[in-house]
């Protein structure tokens, strides 16, 4: 199952909840296929204001975060490359169809693998055969 999490400022999160689970659910459907569609977890987390810093400050305004979770076998795939790219791609170009085109350049994207032997649901560790 795939996971997308967002992370904004609350405020700029504010009423763009629906757009943003499209966007960021259609994202994933973009690389992998519709077949996807069913199995993809989007959070959005709002961070109240003086809750994000940088440098030591808090910062008023800030670009969306998303971290995508996924198997880590994606980056051991002779497409790795491609699918990395068109992964980064889609959730930049996602968080600007909803948050504009003067925050592209901020946007980040960061994928992590994790080792489906440990990953566990309904209190069982996930079995990588399964």
């Amino acid at each position: 199952m795939p996971h997308v999490t967002l992370y904004a400022l609350e405020a700029e999160l504010a009423g763009r909840e629906p757009a943003l689970i499209t966007e960021l659910t259609d994202a994933v459907v973009s690389v992998y296929g519709d077949w996807v569609r069913g199995s993809v977890d989007v959070r959005l987390i709002g961070i109240p204001a003086g809750r994000w810093a940088r440098g030591g400050v808090p910062v008023t305004t800030a670009a969306p975060a998303v971290s995508f979770g996924m198997r880590e076998e994606v980056f051991a795939r002779e497409d790795a490359g491609t699918v990395i790219a068109r992964l980064v791609t889609a959730f930049t170009d996602a968080v600007t169809a909803v948050f504009g085109a003067g925050r592209h350049d901020e946007v980040l994207v960061e994928l992590v693998g994790q080792p489906t032997s440990r990953s566990g649901l309904g209190g069982r560790v996930i079995d990588s055969g399964r």
